[in-house]
């Protein structure tokens, strides 16, 4: 930044994920759920930098990837649309503005799958089937489609080359619950035909219907990963954060966690939660790394040991 000023936008986060896997990544705006997802795309702004590696393999003889290393050619010509797949946090900003809906998905069709001629057309509206965008809206530009609507139209490009991972970010913004829990449905089925899904979201109605494994971010951290059976359980998150997301659910206790995230820039040396946490302690003046525990792995030095029966 200026001055020579650094933020950690996103600090140590490891993790994997499989084919035929979806994981879903939670946590409050600006947590750095999207800059993660933006620095496996290599969309990073140019005064961004990056440390560590993000391997995407593939089935043989597809060499596996270092994302972070890859030049834009790279990403460019072989990664995007093609190996990853993203459905953007802002649909209406990512469509081309002088281009209609339709135009765009023939574009993307003829590119990526290889369908020429007339039989475009009718590839186009099966394309939008997939996300429920409506056949009578093909020919509108973006200006002319509701948020939702600018939703679905996103969530088609990006189905379109079923590509081997897609990185889903808020996929369910601006829709209504049964076309949220449609979409997420679409999203659930492009990964149990052989695909990994990176569905990062604020709606955890939707990672609990299709997630495998949830990942909760705070304050750029990745500070829960957990089987999504136990997280949304009975035996619930271990990590104070993550069950107070779940207690601020209307379904739940409809409580709010108090007070507001650290800025990025300003973050204490140790736990970054602990100025809003009812556990806090001295020992939470140190930093807890991402340890295994009983059923998942967490960052806390007061972690809910918790047990699956």
């Amino acid at each position: 930044m200026r001055g020579g000023r650094h933020i950690a936008a996103v600090t140590d986060a490891t993790f994997d994920l499989a084919a035929g896997e979806c994981l879903a990544l939670v946590g409050e705006s600006g947590c750095g759920k999207s800059v993660l997802a933006s620095a496996l795309l290599g969309l990073l702004p140019g005064n961004a930098q990056t440390t560590g590696a993000a391997l995407l393999t593939g089935p043989d003889p597809v060499a596996p990837t270092d994302l972070l290393a890859a030049d834009e050619r790279t990403l460019a010509r072989t990664v995007r649309g093609r190996r990853i797949g993203l459905v953007p946090q802002s649909p209406a900003a990512h469509l081309t503005p002088v281009r209609t809906v339709r135009s765009q998905l023939v574009e993307v069709l003829r590119e990526l799958t290889g369908v020429r001629g007339p039989a475009l057309a009718e590839a186009a509206e099966s394309a939008a089937g997939r996300a429920a965008f409506p056949a009578d809206h093909l020919d509108r530009y973006p200006h002319e489609l509701s948020g939702g609507l600018a939703q679905r139209a996103a969530t088609t490009l990006a189905l379109i080359g079923d590509a081997t991972l897609l990185l889903a970010d808020e996929p369910t913004t601006g829709l209504d619950r049964e076309l949220v829990d449609r979409t997420a449905d679409e999203l659930r089925r492009h990964t149990d035909d052989g695909r990994a899904l990176l569905m990062i979201t604020h709606d955890l109605a939707a990672a609990e219907r299709i997630a495998d494994r949830v990942a909760v971010m705070y304050a750029g951290r990745i500070v829960e990963l957990s089987p999504a059976a136990g997280f949304f359980g009975s035996r619930g998150p271990r990590h104070p954060y993550a069950r107070g997301l779940l207690d601020a659910l209307p379904e739940r206790e409809f409580t709010a966690i108090p007070g507001m995230p650290p800025e990025l820039g300003d973050l204490p040396d140790g736990c970054a939660f602990a100025a809003r946490c009812t556990r806090a302690t001295d020992i939470c003046a140190g930093l807890p790394a991402l340890t295994p525990g009983p059923g998942s792995s967490v960052a806390c030095h007061h972690a809910e040991e918790r047990v699956d029966a």
